[in-house]
């Protein structure tokens, strides 16, 4: 039963342009009506304008301050869970303070509260409109890392250019990568001296000197002898783009300032003239990147063994790489199928067997989607305004240049300034319909989590058990030929209970939500 008579207003937003904006200002009048409708006096309203997913938020917490300095019990009222958090770094702040009683937390949009006397499918409500909020967050971020990986393939370089290279803009305002006239031809000579054979990397330092060949970038200092190891082993300079993040390369379209051939043979002269071992790709296997070992702490690493029969038929098998447990400086081998069976084990435990609260979460997801692509159509349709005026802008821009009004650099600093907005707001649009096709997506992952895990898993290919796996489980590691594991929240609580009912037990037991589990536990 809530308890509350005063409250805080939270308003947030997570940028100085949507403060700027009626997004802050629609926020306080919604929820100022709602303190009225339940009687609050409202003591207090924080806008606070800074992201929820960076970890030191300043403004929040001095909110949480202003709570624990009254006695009474306060409401902080928000507009949506997300408003208040997008993951569950806050949890353990708020959620002590909810069971003392010192705060409530009311959600205008979602309609419900919490409280310390909240039942367990308000609070199962609370927990998975933060997974979403926090899985809206990731689908972002992909979304940018899409973007990236896009630009990537199609030639488009995402940092700062080699040296031997300049950053221009082409006659519509977009950038450019070309040959340095100084500096590129230095670069050529130097890859040239050192395939002969005849320079040592001291001396290539020594020569670059002696050119007079500098950094680009801030101070222009000479080429250390670091820096020129990584340039002559830079493929951008022949025409491939390395990611050093993901070890991955694409060809790129800008000029290249020296030839295959010579860059190969700059490699043969730096391995002692040894032939360039082609780099291996082998087959994705499920566990790739996310399984390691208890015992080393090392990402288990996977290889697949085959045999041909003298019948002619053919086997394979994978194998997953730890440190024995007993033997610890030893290494032994795990049939991935074994530790895949024990995957499926634990998502099989997912499965919540109350039908109508079942429903209930469904109706919530269903609800927070809808949500969302309302955000994302008002939100575009301001963008796209925007894109219009700025075209409207440009237009008017050209009249006062023909008219002498301005001069030619005032002009194209004017026309930069306004085209760079132009192709900023064109990617957010992108993200932003991208977003949706993503969250619906992790949407539907939940459902499938929760009524049917395991068939997902099991009929999906090895991308998508990656993804289900990383959706799922905070950590996967292997012990001997055990399976250990800790779940993401709420699905650890999905995990340990096949009633929803059951929950206040283990609110009594102060159970905590990231509490390991070594193995699928049952209630």
């Amino acid at each position: 039963m809530t308890q509350a008579k005063v409250a805080i207003i939270l308003a947030r937003v997570s940028s100085k342009e949507q403060e700027e904006g009626y997004s802050i200002d629609a926020q306080v009048h919604r929820l100022q009506e709602y303190c009225k409708r339940k009687n609050l006096t409202v003591l207090e309203t924080f806008k606070i304008i800074e992201s929820s997913t960076i970890c030191h938020r300043k403004q929040f917490l001095e909110a949480i301050k202003y709570c624990r300095k009254h006695k009474q019990p306060i409401a902080i009222v928000a507009d949506k869970v997300d408003r208040v958090q997008r993951s569950f770094q806050e949890y353990p702040i708020l959620d002590p303070m909810i069971k003392e009683g010192k705060i409530e937390l009311h959600f205008n949009t979602e309609g419900y509260i919490i409280h310390k006397d909240s039942i367990s499918q308000e609070r199962l409500m609370w927990s998975i409109g933060v997974v979403m909020a926090q899985s809206y967050v990731d689908s972002m971020r992909d979304n940018i890392n899409r973007s990236i990986a896009q630009k990537l393939r199609g030639g488009e370089w995402i940092s700062t250019a080699p040296v031997g290279y300049l950053h221009v803009k082409d006659e519509n305002g977009r950038g450019n990568i070309v040959i340095d006239p100084e500096r590129g031809p230095l670069i050529r000579e130097l890859f040239e001296k050192y395939s002969t054979g005849n320079y040592s990397l001291s001396q290539m330092v020594t020569l670059g000197k002696k050119m007079g060949l500098r950094n680009c970038r801030g101070n222009q200092k000479e080429i250390a002898s670091a820096h020129m190891h990584k340039l002559l082993q830079n493929p951008f300079y022949y025409g491939v783009m390395r990611v050093i993040k993901t070890n991955t390369e694409y060809p790129h379209r800008y000029e290249p300032i020296i030839s295959k051939t010579l860059f190969d043979m700059c490699e043969d002269v730096r391995k002692g003239r040894s032939k360039k071992m082609p780099l291996y790709r082998g087959r994705d296997y499920v566990f790739r990147g996310i399984l390691t070992c208890a015992i080393s702490g090392r990402i288990s690493t996977a290889e697949t063994h085959k045999r041909t029969y003298q019948n002619g038929g053919k086997a394979e098998w994978t194998y997953l790489a730890i440190y024995n447990p007993d033997k610890p400086d030893k290494k032994m081998w795990v049939r991935e199928e074994d530790v895949i069976a024990q995957a499926e084990e634990a998502l099989a435990s997912l499965k919540i067997s109350d039908a109508e609260s079942l429903i209930a979460v469904f109706n919530y997801i269903r609800q927070t989607n809808d949500e969302k692509k309302r955000f994302h159509r008002q939100h575009t349709a301001s963008l796209k305004k925007e894109h219009t005026e700025i075209e409207e802008r440009l237009d008017k821009l050209l009249d006062l240049l023909m008219d002498k009004v301005l001069d030619k650099a005032e002009f194209e600093a004017k026309k930069k300034k306004l085209k760079d907005r132009q192709y900023e707001i064109a990617e957010l649009i992108h993200s932003f319909d991208e977003a949706d096709d993503v969250f619906s997506k992790r949407l539907i992952d939940l459902i499938n989590i929760s009524t049917g895990a395991l068939d997902d898993f099991k009929s999906s290919d090895v991308t998508r058990k990656r993804e289900l796996l990383n959706f799922v489980f905070q950590n996967l590691q292997l012990r001997g030929k055990k399976l250990e594991y800790s779940m993401r929240y709420p699905f650890s609580e999905f995990a340990k209970c096949s009633r929803i009912e059951e929950w206040w037990v283990r609110e009594e037991l102060n159970f905590r939500p990231h509490a390991y589990q070594a193995c699928a536990l049952t209630t």
